[in-house]
Order: structure tokens, then C-alpha cells, then sequence
């Protein structure tokens, strides 16, 4: 043999392709040392020269046996057969192909067979075929038992009650079930694509808090090792747990694993639990666990924001003789009845719970003794109305107790205590009224503030700078966007602890100190609007203005000096005037508006529908805000009345080209019957109480921050869409 030629790789080894002399002695040891099956075959006859071990035992069959017979009989398929035939006289390229082999015992092996044409020689056109065949049974056995644990892994994940996302690093799904498809509502169609952007698009659409949701992925993608669990709740009202765990391989990680579980009717479980601990189960009114707790918030809101609040206690009289008359269920109807009208009767803001079988509590929010003793004769009126059950008219009269804040107590016991006595003592005289802690019989009588302490008293706060402004926030009524703020004035004094606006300004207003501590408030304000400006937050300071300035023949003098001073443009500063104002001499009073106006300031009309407003004046003063009093707000959207003055006031504002301020937002229902009429600004508790100026600053950014992000969700959202 003078050497080999050319050769090709075949199964691992060289397969020569052009060899001299005999060619078969010489692919001979060739052939035997190959790992896999091989055969010689001749070309025409279709016989077996020469066999290897390997390819005895893949047959089951001796070389000698082998190379007595020939590729037709060792076919398997009619394919086999088909190729071999074909193969006698026209093959001259490599062929490789997978097919069957069958054993004498009738066993079919799978076998990966790869047919070289060896020429005999150079310049000949005769030559040998060698066969060589590879045993696929282990490999198509591993594969099998692979596609075993794929299958048991994917039915194990189908049948698992969570929806399960497998993410890789960068955030693309690996893998999923259809519980996951289920529990979110993704579209098959979305599935199948492989969309991942659309798939995560999708979810984001879906969930009620698109700024949360999209925070908390961040968090995931900057720490892969980061595991957490949390609660989704979706724009359906189902709530998801979603428990996140690093996918690791040999200790890196490699993905993320996210289950979701929905948990919808284990929350509302727990909200009914939470409800019936907290609630009365005749009523559904609060009972004294919650009311306790209001009451806590109602002392954390009093001492921060120095307002006053009063608690009713109500008793109702001679209510066990109707109870035994009635029977034990009529009762009950009344009893419900009865709670459905104080609910009505209180603002929405307040509280009325339950405490006993015909004892009930009232929370009246900011209520000093005039509110609460309106509030008690409504309650009183309302009880007074005949009740109908089962066909007979009933008459209940109650008695009130009443306790505020400060003055009667500082914690829940001593006020409901001190309710609870003052209704007592009314019960023991007649009942069928109402009566104050403070003002019972035999008691001393806690002793108003005189005018004089006051005056003086504020002269000395206003040179100690013992007087303070807190900031209550105008917000964009669709948005939710702060884009003003109203300054409100405070004063603590250090013998007379909080007074009240409602109890100094008048005096102030009486004695004419209100100039003063008008002006002092004025300069505050713009200064603390320059302050706000600089740090990025440029908003409209709404500023009160009484009577006393706004007559003083400088006062737009004084207010261009004190815009000057602070550095303020005009635009960014409101004054608020109250109609009284501008109807007391309406031709002087247009004439320094229009000054005011000229200068750049904005206008506003404060509190208005309380006051006797012309309607030929307010078209010619250069008005810009109306804004509605609290007094027609918190009656909606239930009290027809009120609805029918608001809706009056925003036709009228629109008309007349002005915005509208709501003043006095309590609740959600209030602020979406407000956006719903038209009203474009409100402000009021719902979203912040007034507070003090570091207090808005924190506010101002969370509030800037929450609006870029909803900004970029929603745009992003959009574009995925």
C-alpha cells in the first residue's frame, strides 16, 4: 500500500476515499479498527466483503455470516430496499441518512448510516462501498427520557394552582403554564407569538397600580439574587400573590421564577373578618374598637392641625318598652332604621357608630360648639320624623351628650366619658335634647376667652412671631397635580396653647389687627412662594384678604412692595375676597381690582354663595376664581339641594368664563361629582389638610414624583400598545 491519497472523517476516524492495489485487503484493517459498525460492500452485487466486531454485535450476526450475504437482505424498510437498488449502479456521492437495521431475533436497531463510494484505484472506475453505521438506541434512549422529564415537568407546572413565569436574566419568558395565562387573562394568540414586550405590556395594563408594579420589577432587574413576595390587585378587582425566587444553576443565577396565586377570596375573607371585628352586625356601623381608633385620628389631626372636633353620645328614649312591643325583630328594623338616618344626617367625613342596643356615638370632624350643636339638632330632627314598621307609626326621641376636643378630654376614654355623663345627666332630666359636658348643672362653667385676653394676647404673637402659616394644597381635580396652595394662618400660644382661626380672626377683625397681621401674613406668603419657585415648584399662593386691608387706601401699594421684596411675579399670587367685600362699595371696590389687576395679581372670590353677590358686578370686576363653599360640598352627591346650588354656581362660573375651587373636599364622592359638573380645582382634606411649610415640601415632591412616573407609564404604555 503506497499510502493513502485523500481521506474524509467519517464516524471519528479517516475513511480513505482513492487507495491502490487491492483495495479490500487494504480498507480490511481499516474497517476492523473502526468503534462503529462498518461493511464493505460491492458495488452491482450489492454483496458484503468484509465486516468489523462492531458490526457483529450491532447484527447479532458473525463476520462470516455477514459476508455471506448482501445490503438487500439486511433492509429493513421497503425504503432500504428502495436505496440499495438504486445504490448498485448510481451512487457516487456520500450519502447519510438515519434508518432501521434488523437483527435475526426480528429486533429493529436505529442507526445513523453514512455510504462512501472507495475507489479501486487511480483512473479506475470501480470501486467499493463502505458502510458505516451508528448505533442511535442510547442517544434516541436519552432523548426519550429527557422528553419524559420535559413532559412531566410541563404537566407539573400545569397542574400546579399557581401561574407560573420563568424569566431569564435580561427578561425574556423561558417559560410559562397555563395557569399564568389563566389568572392574568392573557390571549392565547399573545402567548404563541412570543411576544414578550406585548406579554409584559399586557400585565402592566392590567394591574391598578402601573407605578408600583413597575417599581417593584425595577428592583427585581437590579438584583438577581433578590427574592420577595407582594400582593397585585388587578383592574378586575382579583388579587394576586406574586412570590418571586432567583432561578440559580450551580450556584449563578440564571433567571427568575415568578408564582402567582389568587388570593381574591382569602382578602375578602379577611376584609369581612377585619369588617365584622370592626363593625356592628345589626347595623354595619363601626362599632367601639373602630370608633376608638377614629377617634385616636381625629386627636392626631386636632393637635397637628389645631382644630377642635366633638363627640355625641345618643341614647335613645324609652326605647326597651317600644323594643318589648315590638318584638325583637321589629326592633331590629327600627334600630337599622334609625342608623340609616344619622348616617344620612352626618357628613360623610364624620362617624356614626354603634355601641349598645340603642346607643349610638357621632364623630363630628372639625366641629367646634356651634357645628356640634347644629349637627345635634339634626340628628334630633331627624329622629323626630315618623318611623313606619310593619304598618304602624312610631315617634323616638333621643338624648345627646357632647364632649370637644380640647376642652372636655384628651384621650378616647375621657371624652366618651365625658359624653356618656352629659348624656346621662340630660336623661335624668327629661331627656329628648342635647347637652354639652362643660355646660352641665352643678359643674363649673368653662369660661370663654375674653376679647381683651385675645387682643392683647395676639399683639404680643404677632411681635414674638408666635403666629405661623400652614399651606393647604389646590389640586387639579382630574390629574391630581398640585398647581397652588392657600396660606392659612396658625397661632400657639404659650398660655393659651391653640387658638383657633375661628375664634381669633374675629377678634382680630373687630379690633382692627387684622391690618396687621394681614400684612404680616401677605409677606410670608410670597416670600415662601419665592422659596418654592427656586427649588423647582412654581405655584399660585392664594392669599385672604379682609375688609379692613383691602378698604386701606395702600393696600395695592402694599402688595406690589411686598411682591417686590420677595421677588415674586405678580401672576403667582391670588387674593381672595369674600362677596360682603365687593358689594359693600362696589364702584371703589371695582376700581381697586382693576388697580390689582393691572399690577398682575389674580383675583378669586372666596366662600361664595354665602354672601349677596351682584350678578352686573361680578361680569365687570376682573374676577378670575370662584370657589364654592364648603357648606353646598359637603352634602353631596346625596343632598338634592346642594347639588342643585353647586351645579347653579359652575354654570354660573362658566358663563361667566372663571374657574372653580371646591373648597372643602372631604371624600372620594365629592371629588368625582365636582370633576363630573365641571369643576376643575379643588382643595380640602380628601387629599391634605393644611400643613405647615416643611410639611408641603415633602408633599410638593412626592407629588411631582408620582406625576412624572404615571406620565411615563402611561406614555409607555401607550407606544406598547
Amino acid at each position: 500500500m503506497r499510502g493513502v491519497r485523500k481521506s474524509q472523517r467519517v464516524a471519528g476516524l479517516n475513511a480513505p476515499e482513492l487507495l491502490d492495489d487491492d483495495p479490500v485487503q487494504q480498507l480490511r484493517p481499516l474497517v476492523e479498527g473502526l468503534l462503529d459498525a462498518a461493511w464493505l460492500v460491492e458495488p452491482g452485487s450489492l454483496r458484503l466483503l468484509a465486516a468489523n466486531a462492531a458490526a457483529e454485535n450491532l447484527f447479532g450476526m458473525s463476520v462470516e455470516a455477514l459476508c455471506q450475504t448482501d445490503a438487500l437482505a439486511l433492509a429493513a424498510t421497503a425504503e432500504d430496499v428502495a436505496f440499495w437498488e438504486q445504490a448498485a449502479t448510481e451512487l457516487t456521492d456520500p450519502v447519510e441518512a438515519q434508518t432501521l437495521i434488523s437483527r435475526p431475533d426480528g429486533q429493529l436497531v436505529q442507526v445513523q448510516r453514512r455510504v462512501s463510494l472507495v475507489r479501486a484505484g487511480a483512473g479506475t472506475r470501480h470501486g467499493i462501498y463502505l458502510v458505516i453505521l451508528r448505533d442511535r438506541s442510547d442517544e434516541l434512549r436519552t432523548q426519550a427520557e429527557l422528553e419524559d422529564r420535559i413532559s412531566e415537568l410541563r404537566a407539573t407546572l400545569d397542574s400546579t394552582t399557581d401561574g407560573i413565569l420563568v424569566t431569564d436574566l435580561a427578561g425574556r419568558i423561558t417559560n410559562f403554564n397555563q395557569q399564568f395565562v389563566s389568572l392574568w387573562g392573557v390571549p392565547e394568540p399573545l402567548m404563541k407569538q412570543r411576544d414578550d414586550a406585548a406579554v409584559s405590556a399586557w400585565m402592566l395594563r392590567r394591574v391598578s397600580d402601573p407605578v408600583t408594579y413597575t417599581r417593584r420589577l425595577q428592583a427585581f432587574g437590579e438584583s438577581a439574587t433578590l427574592d420577595g413576595c407582594d400582593m397585585l390587585t388587578l383592574r378586575c378587582g382579583k388579587v394576586l400573590e406574586r412570590r418571586t425566587l432567583a432561578q440559580c444553576n450551580r450556584g449563578q443565577p440564571i433567571g427568575r421564577v415568578y408564582a402567582f396565586r389568587d388570593v381574591s377570596e382569602s382578602v375578602e375573607a379577611s376584609r369581612r373578618i377585619d369588617a365584622l371585628s370592626h363593625t356592628d352586625n345589626l347595623t354595619g356601623l363601626p362599632n367601639r374598637r373602630m370608633l376608638v381608633d377614629r377617634i385616636e385620628y381625629a386627636l392626631a389631626l386636632a393637635q397637628r392641625d389645631s382644630t377642635p372636633f366633638a363627640l355625641m353620645y345618643l341614647n335613645l328614649d324609652r326605647f326597651k318598652p317600644v323594643n318589648e312591643m315590638l318584638g325583637p325583630a321589629m326592633g331590629d328594623r327600627l334600630l337599622v332604621e334609625i342608623a340609616e338616618r344619622l348616617t344620612a344626617t352626618m357628613r360623610q367625613v364624620d362617624t356614626v357608630a354603634r355601641l349598645g342596643s340603642d346607643e349610638f356615638v357621632i364623630l363630628a370632624y372639625q366641629a367646634d360648639l356651634q357645628r356640634a350643636e347644629g349637627a345635634a339638632c339634626r340628628v334630633l330632627a331627624a329622629l323626630q320624623l315618623p318611623f313606619r314598621v310593619e304598618g304602624m307609626t312610631l315617634t323616638i326621641t333621643g338624648s345627646i351628650g357632647i364632649a370637644l376636643y380640647p376642652g372636655d378630654g384628651s384621650t378616647p376614654d375621657e371624652l366618651l366619658k365625658a359624653a356618656d355623663v352629659a348624656m346621662n345627666d340630660l336623661k335624668d332630666s327629661g331627656g329628648d335634647g342635647y347637652r354639652f359636658h362643660h355646660l352641665r348643672t352643678g359643674l363649673p362653667v368653662v369660661q370663654p376667652r375674653t376679647r381683651m385676653q385675645l387682643d392683647h394676647a395676639m399683639r404680643q404673637a404677632l411681635a414674638a412671631g408666635r403666629f405661623r402659616l400652614h399651606y393647604q394644597p389646590q389640586v387639579d381635580i382630574d390629574s391630581g397635580e398640585i398647581v397652588g396652595v392657600e396660606a392659612l394662618m396658625r397661632w400657639r400660644d404659650p398660655e393659651l396653647g391653640d387658638v383657633s382661626p375661628t375664634e381669633f380672626i374675629p377678634v382680630a377683625e373687630r379690633s382692627g389687627f387684622i391690618v396687621a397681621i394681614g400684612a404680616w401674613a401677605l409677606r410670608q406668603a410670597v416670600q415662601q412662594a419665592v422659596l418654592w419657585r427656586d427649588k423647582g415648584y412654581p405655584l399660585l399662593m392664594s392669599v385672604n384678604v379682609s375688609a379692613l386691608q383691602f378698604q386701606k387706601p395702600d393696600f395695592v401699594d402694599s402688595v406690589a412692595q411686598a411682591l417686590s421684596d420677595a421677588g415674586l411675579e405678580p401672576q403667582w399670587l391670588e387674593l381672595e375676597l369674600t362677596e360682603s367685600i365687593l358689594v359693600k362699595d362696589a364702584q371703589e371696590a371695582l376700581q381697586r381690582l382693576q388697580e390689582l389687576a393691572r399690577l398682575g395679581v389674580k383675583l378669586a372670590i372666596d366662600d361664595f354663595g354665602t354672601g349677596y353677590s351682584s350678578l352686573a358686578y361680578l361680569k365687570r370686576f376682573p374676577i378670575g376664581r370662584l370657589k364654592i363653599d364648603r357648606s353646598f360640598i359637603k352634602g353631596l352627591p346625596k343632598d338634592e339641594v346642594d347639588v342643585g346650588i353647586v351645579n347653579a354656581i359652575i354654570n354660573l362660573g362658566k358663563a361667566l368664563r372663571l374657574e372653580m375651587v371646591a373648597e372643602g373636599v372631604e371624600t372620594e364622592a365629592q371629588r368625582l361629582f365636582m370633576l363630573k359638573a365641571g369643576c376643575t380645582q379643588y382643595q380640602g382634606t380628601l387629599f391634605s389638610p393644611a400643613i405647615d411649610a416643611l410639611s408641603m415640601q415633602t408633599l410638593l415632591e412626592r407629588n411631582s414624583s408620582a406625576a412624572k412616573d404615571i406620565a411615563d407609564i402611561k406614555g409607555w404604555i401607550e407606544t406598547e400598545s
